[in-house]
């Protein structure tokens, strides 16, 4: 079975660069053929991967390939499906330090990497999370606790308009309701405004409210941006705020020397949120999270019972110590096995080529006369729509949402698109591993053409 599943992989991994970049998602009648009652007898290994890999996941986006230039790519780099594989088949308790306190250890070394990356004090203790939104999850409640104690309901949560949704969605989880987050307003570069943020928390106090936490974004979903991390981070030390940033696009960029100044800040927010599945190349479900001030993190989720074995000694990693779960996958296990296979100096590298490839693309479409793009990329995404004379908001915005489409429909590279006060955007984002000067020449060559093509229909229209 297992030279059996090896061999559809490697097949599958080898057409990657020659599939479209986003396959027939129109399915629903697939599905509804799928849905069964639960099986009597077993089927062959054979006859159940056949269709999986001849036809269903053809039938999705494709988020490993290298033309994958929508919403944030990561692509899984193929060691870490074999530590997976590993893991899963050795199927190790890690969730308590005892029980696999060895590893335990390559778990806590990739956090303690992942913090000197990150330029985080030796006080920080973290997690590795599923993703961005349960480590965003878990951040709001250390903040929670160490702020509001038991006034939950006087607790006021301050972000951006482009402040990811997963921080409304687990703000309610962890007991504050909407009307308790505060949306503030955006320069033209869509990046927090300070002195909006400054105004808000003074009219909360003076309501009797308590604001208790600011979350700041280092690499927006819809155009990259990149907010005053500094100046956030000064406001919220002068003010007595817990500072998260949720840098789980844009964090690993980090690890780059010569970008640190683009981060400028995020290295003082007391919580940050990163997804090692995007910056890293991981497959999806990795993320991570880091708190400064460690004891945050286990005065909001140390417990035990009386049939749980003794905690881990002081100084050492203890994932329920730290974290909601108690039961888990071994996710570090993908995390270390890269890491250690390629190298901090190849995934560096890596990460900064995408980045390069992305101002390249930019450069090139900015000089396109039916391109505008809304801002210059600060990382490795950058928003664009179509334009010509004369033409309006709603044509803008028809032709954009047209553009998208057709380019994605040319099959070579997938690109896609966001609402954006009143505006449609298309966006491109560099993240995947797979993705090189080739794909990008596509891309600009495709959106370039199509864009031509639709300006020039309006145009006559």
């Amino acid at each position: 079975m297992a030279h059996l599943a090896a061999e559809h992989v490697v097949d599958h991994i080898a057409g990657l660069g020659e599939a479209p970049s986003c396959g027939d998602t129109d399915a629903l009648e697939i599905c509804r053929r799928l849905q069964e009652p639960p099986p009597e007898e077993g089927a062959s290994f054979e006859s159940l991967l056949e269709p999986y890999f001849s036809d269903w996941v053809h039938r999705t986006i494709g988020t490993a390939g290298p033309g994958y230039l929508a919403y944030v790519p990561g692509g899984g780099v193929y060691p870490a499906a074999l530590a997976d594989f590993i893991a899963d088949a050795t199927n190790r308790y890690t969730g308590v330090w005892a029980a696999a306190p060895v590893l335990v250890q390559l778990e806590a070394n990739v956090l303690e990497w992942i913090r000197q990356w990150m330029a985080f004090p030796e006080t920080t203790e973290g997690l590795l999370t599923t993703g961005g939104s349960m480590a965003t999850f878990t951040a709001i409640v250390c903040a929670r606790e160490r702020h509001l104690g038991a006034e939950i309901r006087k607790g006021v949560i301050y972000v951006s308009s482009q402040t990811h949704h997963c921080v409304a969605k687990a703000a309610r989880l962890a007991g504050i309701h909407p009307d308790r987050i505060r949306s503030l307003p955006v320069d033209e570069f869509f990046r927090m405004e300070i002195d909006a943020l400054k105004e808000a928390v003074n009219q909360d106090r003076q309501s009797g409210l308590t604001p208790f936490l600011v979350v700041s974004s280092a690499g927006t979903t819809n155009t990259g941006a990149v907010d005053p991390l500094d100046g956030v981070a000064d406001f919220a030390e002068r003010e007595g705020l817990w500072h998260h940033c949720d840098a789980a696009y844009g964090g690993f960029f980090h690890m780059v020397d010569e970008f640190r100044p683009l981060l400028s800040g995020l290295s003082r927010a007391d919580s940050l949120a990163l997804d090692p599945h995007k910056g890293l190349f991981l497959p999806y479900g990795t993320g991570a999270l880091l708190v400064s001030d460690g004891s945050a993190l286990r005065d909001a989720h140390a417990a035990t019972a009386g049939y749980l074995p003794p905690r881990a000694e002081d100084g050492f990693y203890d994932p329920s110590q730290v974290g909601p779960e108690l039961s888990r996958d071994y996710r570090g296990l993908r995390v270390w096995l890269t890491i250690k296979l390629y190298g901090t100096a190849r995934l560096r590298a890596a990460v900064a080529e995408k980045r390069c490839l992305a101002l390249h693309a930019a450069g090139r479409l900015e000089k396109s006369p039916h391109i505008h793009l809304v801002a210059p990329p600060q990382l490795s995404l950058f928003a664009f729509h179509c334009t010509w004379p004369e033409a309006t908001l709603e044509e803008e915005n028809r032709a954009t949402r047209d553009l998208v489409d057709r380019v994605t429909g040319r099959g070579r590279v997938m690109i896609s698109g966001c609402d954006l006060d009143g505006r449609y955007l298309a966006r491109v984002c560099v993240l995947s591993f797979r993705t090189r000067t080739a794909q990008m020449e596509n891309a600009i060559a495709d959106i370039e053409a199509e864009a031509e093509s639709l300006a020039q229909q309006r145009s006559e229209a």
